[in-house]
């Protein structure tokens, strides 16, 4: 139950961030690792996060779900994975600009090597041939991370609409991690960037959701106490992420 719930709220994420955490574990291969025990964290956002929870479930059961299926029908899986790595090789930016945060400077190569040899002999991304031919295996990192690995406490819990479940610590490195994106100083106007970052934002959360159906499949029966739930395993997924993040390279 608890894994059918962190993917339930992963896919809010990928929405808006255009890779979740779970999309991480993936491109890692760890998903069948333990979760880790989070450290209390503070709730006195609560009416609000029971509003956010309830609308990023209508928003895919209306809008998310029915233009993934229709998606889906029409480009086969294996396309539809070769554009999820697509959208993880150019979303490179803030992975690389938070492991020389992190002072993890092995890693920083291994995701730019990565990005050179995808985007290059594997055309675009969308084929992981670092990984296939080099060894070099996906990774992922973000600033919530960064700053966990410096001391800053996550805050209370947050869910933010399209975004999902967070912490004030994450909400604060999701926007910092946006702020990294190449787009953001490559286009002229702002009307471009937010047209180019909408587009990428749907095309990805669209893909991820082709590629997992079923990912809402008798939701409601686990629905006595979702919100507890859903916040418990993110909490675990998150708590995870970060200590293999200060503990690897």
């Amino acid at each position: 139950m608890l894994k059918k719930l962190i993917l339930i709220i992963s896919v809010a994420g990928v929405f808006l961030s255009g890779f979740s955490l779970t999309e991480a574990r993936a491109q890692r291969g760890s998903a069948g690792q333990d979760e880790v025990a989070p450290q209390p964290v503070a709730d006195p956002f609560e009416p609000f996060n029971q509003a956010m929870l309830s609308f990023n479930l209508k928003l895919d059961e209306y809008v998310l779900h029915p233009v993934a299926s229709g998606y889906a029908a029409v480009l086969p899986l294996g396309a539809r994975q070769g554009v999820g790595r697509f959208f993880y090789n150019i979303n490179t930016a803030p992975r690389l600009g938070n492991k020389l945060l992190q002072m993890k400077l092995g890693g920083a190569g291994r995701e730019f090597s990565r990005f050179v040899i995808n985007t290059t002999i594997g055309g675009l991304g969308f084929f992981d041939v670092a990984d296939s031919w080099f060894g070099l295996e996906a990774s992922h990192a973000d600033f919530g991370q960064t700053l966990a690995q410096y001391g800053i406490s996550p805050g209370p819990y947050l869910v933010l609409p399209f975004f999902g479940p967070s912490t004030v610590r994450d909400a604060v490195g999701f926007s910092v991690d946006g702020a990294m994106q190449p787009m953001n100083y490559l286009l002229p106007t702002y009307p471009e960037i937010i047209a180019a970052r909408g587009g990428w934002v749907m095309g990805s959360a669209v893909n991820f959701r082709s590629l997992n159906p079923e990912l809402f499949e008798n939701v409601d029966r686990f629905s006595v106490d979702l919100y507890g739930a859903v916040q418990d395993g993110y909490l675990q997924q998150r708590e995870r992420i970060i200590q293999d993040a200060i503990a690897g390279e």
